[in-house]
């Protein structure tokens, strides 16, 4: 039935009450008196001197030079009261000791929470050995052998810790008000799944080029380049974090290398000017690499840094302000089942530690190393934190320790209420890989690299999930 004049009056008044009512009146206060979005960046040179034994393999290597420096980057966020700061290192892994002292002082220099600092390793295979058993069972020979290790001639955790919290701290100082872009695109041809169906029904990582007995790749990539940008008051990029999900190992050798990732860098600044600065965060890349099993031939990392540089100027040209830029943090911890092994396990691989590096099968040097770490740790789970940053409506930043398979990365993009969502690994810890249900079952070399149970990465999607419903704007 047609309202008459009464009763269309009477709908106004309630459309108008509804309007003003003090959720609709406080949302809309807040949205007015919003502070500003402020970020600062800066960086730090963290590379250790000639001499240090490098990481990234299983052999004790030693640098004899810089190709490029390392650095540890910082991107600190402020808005209102809220704080948060991300720092990538040119690392292959960054201990949880260093990092727990880093966001420590930091927090206590610049005020940012500790539980807001996320600090992530690039995985950069030409970068030091600085923890781990390896190293500390390197170290150890070292010091029975000669009373002292000449090959650890400086305190490198110190100096990383002193240069990751200085990295923090220039960035906390150089906080400007700018717009955050973000963009994404996909370069595709550069990263491939490195675990492959085999005839005789295994399931092998990295089986050789033009390998006959190749069936299929066991599992799919991520070719998802995110850009999120900062911009002055001028429209100009100042700077950038880029994310791809690929391992970085294009290097090799004994120089220092931050990989692939340099040569982007500089490709960006050729077009956005010598100040603009990028940090790279490692996508969920535990099972990725740049191996082409198809070709003989193999992209080295200046072609790939090139080629991604030159695809993120061409993203960035299209990206899109952060919708509501509305600065959060949440995080939580997983106890996550690890693998233990007997005492008389332990032993008797420490009793193999000096045969790594030798003749021993490739997998057997893995399991040694594995069940000899074991024993340098304690009860039946590992604490991995799993953090997620809100920038916006539509973007935020999942933060993941480990090397992380790509198939996780892709679920918890998969049911992120974010249209936008960057899922960086190697945060916090290093805890080697974390793969599928599906690869524990398969098996190979990231599986007897592992350091948790099945399942603890399906716990690690599940956190991840349930802290950006949280968050969802």
């Amino acid at each position: 039935m047609p309202l008459d004049r009464t009763g269309r009056a009477r709908q106004r008044v309630r459309m108008i009450r509804a309007l003003f009512s003090l959720p609709c009146l406080l949302a809309m206060v807040t949205s007015s008196l919003a502070a500003p979005l402020e970020v600062g960046m800066a960086r730090t040179d963290i590379t250790p001197p000639a001499g240090y034994r490098m990481r990234g393999y299983f052999n004790e290597r030693l640098a004899t030079g810089t190709a490029d420096p390392l650095f540890a980057k910082a991107i600190v966020l402020r808005q209102g009261d809220e704080r948060a700061a991300l720092v990538f290192c040119d690392l292959i892994a960054v201990s949880p000791q260093v990092a727990q002292a880093a966001r420590n002082r930091a927090s206590n220099a610049t005020g940012i929470p500790a539980e807001h600092i996320c600090i992530a390793a690039t995985h950069s295979h030409t970068s030091p050995m600085f923890s781990g058993s390896l190293r500390a069972f390197f170290h150890a020979r070292a010091m029975e052998k000669w009373g002292h290790d000449a090959f650890e001639m400086v305190d490198y955790p110190k100096t990383l810790a002193d240069g990751i919290v200085k990295a923090i701290t220039d960035a906390h100082a150089a906080l400007r008000p700018n717009t955050l872009r973000i963009a994404a695109g996909e370069q595709r041809g550069l990263a491939f799944n490195r675990r492959f169906h085999m005839k005789d029904g295994t399931v092998r990582f990295n089986p050789g080029v033009l390998n006959p007995d190749i069936v299929r790749t066991a599992g799919p990539t991520d070719p998802q380049l995110h850009v999120l940008s900062a911009h002055g008051a001028d429209g100009k990029a100042v700077g950038a974090l880029a994310v791809f999900a690929m391992h970085l190992d294009t290097v090799g050798g004994t120089l220092w290398s931050g990989d692939y990732p340099h040569h982007m860098e500089q490709t960006m600044r050729a077009t956005l000017g010598a100040g603009f600065q990028m940090a790279f965060g490692a996508g969920t890349c535990g099972d990725i690499n740049h191996v082409d099993v198809t070709v003989k031939e193999r992209r080295l990392a200046a072609e790939i840094g090139r080629t991604l540089g030159e695809r993120a100027v061409k993203i960035l040209a299209q990206s899109k302000p952060v919708t509501g830029p509305s600065l959060a943090v949440r995080r939580v911890v997983v106890e996550a089942p690890r693998q233990t092994f007997s005492a008389e396990a332990i032993t008797a691989a420490a009793a193999k530690m000096d045969q790594i590096g030798g003749k021993l099968p490739f997998l057997a040097q893995v399991e040694i190393n594995k069940v000899y770490d074991a024993g340098q740790r304690r009860g039946n789970t590992l604490p991995l934190e799993v953090q997620v940053f809100r920038l916006g409506a539509d973007t935020a930043i999942v933060c993941l320790p480990g090397e992380v398979f790509v198939e996780l990365g892709l679920a918890i993009k998969d049911r992120s209420p974010f249209p936008n969502t960057l899922v960086i690994e190697l945060a916090n810890e290093d805890i080697a890989y974390v793969p599928t249900r599906k690869a524990f079952v398969e098996g190979s070399y990231e599986v007897v690299n592992s350091r948790v149970k099945s399942g603890a990465g399906e716990m690690l999607v599940e956190a991840a999930a349930k802290l950006l419903l949280q968050l969802r704007p």
